[in-house]
């Protein structure tokens, strides 16, 4: 959490459009405020019901859940501080392609596209 102007911290809300053809394509986004960064490090807790009960403050049967944390980097902060490799290598142990390869494909679907709406756009 990075600290604002007024000394109250700013804490990220992950948020999901409604529609489904809309801005974000169904990627969920962080509105971020005036004066603040997008925060290079997400703390998220995974939460999963266990299938056992314990009871609830008036006897009544509650779901046991296990939470566990979880940490979502800004691939674009890596890649600016690692070397080609060790970006790499994050990439890979991701199940990501590496990023000649991602770049390469990538190339080839703009492509496809420029030539499916005609424009005569070199790369």
């Amino acid at each position: 959490m990075k600290e604002s102007g007024n000394n109250t911290p700013w804490v990220p809300e992950i948020h999901y459009e409604e529609a489904d053809d809309g801005m974000t394509s169904n990627i969920p986004f962080i509105s971020v405020p005036d004066g603040q960064d997008m925060p290079l490090l997400l703390y998220i807790f995974e939460s999963r019901e266990t299938g056992e009960f314990e009871p609830g403050p008036e006897g009544e049967e509650l779901p046991v859940t296990e939470i566990d944390l979880h940490q979502y980097a800004d691939m674009a902060a890596l890649k600016e501080k690692m070397s080609y490799d060790e970006y790499n290598n994050v990439r890979l142990a991701l199940g990501l392609e590496t990023l000649a390869s991602a770049t390469e494909k990538g190339k080839a679907i703009s492509s496809n596209i420029r030539q499916n709406l005609g424009a005569d756009i070199k790369p």
